[in-house]
């Protein structure tokens, strides 16, 4: 076990081959357990990271498309944006069903800096963008939902 941990300290990349094959070969004594345990938590975070970090995205640019619908016009860019994120999303969420619980939440979390963006980005005032997230985790990842002046759905371009 001392050259397991030894390993995953030098070469990152060789302790993950190493463990890989000892499980396949069953010899699980010989497994850096501690270490093992930690990636394995570590890939469930990153997949969390990454739901909020789209998230983010996609908000930042739902805000966008609402509040300064003369973008709209200017090209295809934040349809664009908005339609890759809500699929990475999906995709994210077919493969790991259970991050959806934390959808809501996340998005409470990225809210403000998504706000933030909006505001730097489209070079409108803070105070314009709500303090809270205006739509549901719902209407956020739901494919034909698209925010208008009013909070309805608008015409896709």
């Amino acid at each position: 076990m001392g050259t397991n941990v030894t390993l995953y300290e030098q070469d990152f990349y060789a302790w993950t081959q190493e463990q890989a094959a000892l499980l396949r070969e069953g010899a699980v004594q010989d497994l850096d357990v501690g270490n093992l345990a930690a990636e394995v938590e570590g890939l469930g975070a990153r997949d969390h990271r990454e739901l909020r970090r789209r998230l983010g995205r996609l908000v930042t640019h739902l805000l966008k498309w609402q509040y300064q619908p003369a973008g709209r016009q200017t090209g295809h860019s934040w349809w664009s944006t908005i339609r890759t994120q809500r699929q990475e999303i999906a995709d994210l969420l077919e493969q790991s069903p259970s991050l959806r619980r934390t959808v809501p939440e996340a998005l409470r979390g990225r809210y403000a800096l998504a706000r933030d963006h909006a505001s730097a980005q489209t070079h409108l005032p803070l105070a314009i963008f709500p303090a809270t997230c205006p739509w549901t985790p719902a209407q956020v990842l739901d494919a034909d939902f698209w925010p208008g002046e009013d909070g309805d759905t608008a015409a896709l371009p």
